[in-house]
Formats: C-alpha cells, structure tokens, sequence
C-alpha cells in the first residue's frame, strides 16, 4: 500500500479568514485530521463531515498524548495510506514543534509538506494595532517561549529594551518569574508591556501595563491562554494611535 503523506498546517491564531487558501483547502478535503488545543472550532468546523478529527490537545501539567506518540500516531496513519493533516495553531514552525514532526516522517519514509500559517504573534499583534518594529521604536523583535525547560537558566539580556521587542509565547503561569527575570537583566520596570488574550478571534481582550505590574496585570485580567506578552515601546505606541482616532472622532 502506498503511504499517504502528512500535512503540516498552520491554522493561524483561529480565525478562518486568516487561513492560507492551501490550507483551507486541506481542511476541507481531509480525511484524518490531528489537531491541537489551540485550533478554533471555527476552523475545525471546515472539515468534512466524513473526516475523522483526532484531538492531541496540550495543556500544563496534562498531555492528551506526549509528543513521541503523536509523531507515532501521524506515521501510522500516513502508512495506513491516509493523507493526514496535522493542524496547529499559529505558525508549524514556530513553538509548534512542526521541525520534529517532520523529522521523524522523513526517517519513516514518508511525504511531508509544511504549510505556513500566521503566527499568534503576527495575527495577535495585527489585531490589537500593535506593530511588532516600528521606525521610532523598535527595528528588532524576538520571540520566547516563557513556559519551558530551564527558563531561569536562560539568558534574554539584550532581547527587550530600547529599540527592541520582545514577544512571549505562553508566559501566563510564569510571569511573576519573567518579570522578575527581565528586570535583573537590566530591563527597566517602567517598560510598557501589552498582553494579548484570544489574539484575533472575537474574544480577544488585551491588557496594558509594564513590566512590573505584569504579574498583577495577570492575576487581576484573569488571563488565560492563549495569550501573548508584548514588551515595549511599540505597544504604547498602540495607546496613542487609538487616542488619536477617538480624538478626531469626537471633532
């Protein structure tokens, strides 16, 4: 029997709107999906109704399946002679350990394609009028996992600061340690910060405050992932192009 091949597919931060066309098209002729907790039902919604939709959602401290037995799983069904979609929210290969899955098709012999999809950052970011450079601001941006193995450990002075921003993949649960962490490596406490809740869908809250203030923010906005922490001056930027707007709405 010949193999299927698996798709690798970034379905965004959850809006159906913001899919790739090929990606949309996968969804909709798909007959095994395998689908991440991030993926909007929305957008699961796009699938036939004779796909079978396999959940391996991630949650802290509580894996549906570990990361090893997904790659398994995904050979399995390929091998079987199915075409599967792996959909994942955001970007493959972005924090969506897309490089691994591809790796072990390869080894097992089988067809893989990667399908880009706009990342949380991007579409979470465009949502909420925050432009990740700017030309007054910041002419370098840097993405961070804040939820992962040895974060004391790690070194990010010089990856927030003047001219600089910095983007936090799942920080929720560890802010008090990331706010902690970038003031000791001599970010200023005053540094605006912006938190993006459900960047892009409908439900899409953002918080602002600073760097400081980031575990209260946290805590009193009752956030909760997926969310997004912005550092910098970009997102105060944010605040006075929306003063603006309501400014010359109210002449």
């Amino acid at each position: 029997m010949e193999s299927g091949t698996i798709y690798l597919v970034g379905a965004g931060p959850g809006d159906p709107d913001l899919l790739t066309l090929r990606a949309a098209r996968l969804i909709e002729r798909a007959s095994v999906i395998v689908h991440d907790g991030l993926v909007s039902n929305a957008i699961l919604a796009m699938a036939s109704p004779r796909a079978r939709l396999i959940s391996v959602a991630k949650r802290r401290a509580h894996h549906t399946l570990p990361q090893d037995e997904i790659n398994a799983l995904l050979v399995r069904e390929a091998q079987a002679g199915h075409d599967v979609v792996r959909l994942k929210g955001g970007d493959p290969l972005i924090f969506g350990r897309g490089g691994e899955e591809a790796e072990l098709a390869r080894a097992h012999g089988v067809n893989v394609e990667i399908v880009p999809g706009i990342s949380a950052a991007n579409g979470g970011a465009a949502a909420a009028q925050i432009a990740l450079t700017h030309r007054d601001a910041s002419s370098i941006v840097s993405f961070v996992a804040g939820q992962c193995k040895g974060l004391s450990d790690q070194d990010w002075s010089g990856l927030a600061g003047k001219g600089r921003t910095l983007v936090i993949y799942m920080g929720v649960k560890t802010a008090p340690q990331i706010a902690e962490k970038l003031m000791a490596d001599g970010l200023a406490p005053e540094t605006p910060i912006a938190v993006i809740e459900n960047g892009a869908r409908p439900e899409m809250r953002v918080l602002r405050g600073c760097v400081a203030g980031l575990p209260d923010l946290v805590v009193s906005g009752a956030v909760k992932s997926p969310a997004l922490i912005i550092i910098g001056d970009v997102t105060a930027r944010a605040d006075i192009a929306v003063a603006r707007i309501a400014l010359e709405t109210t002449r």
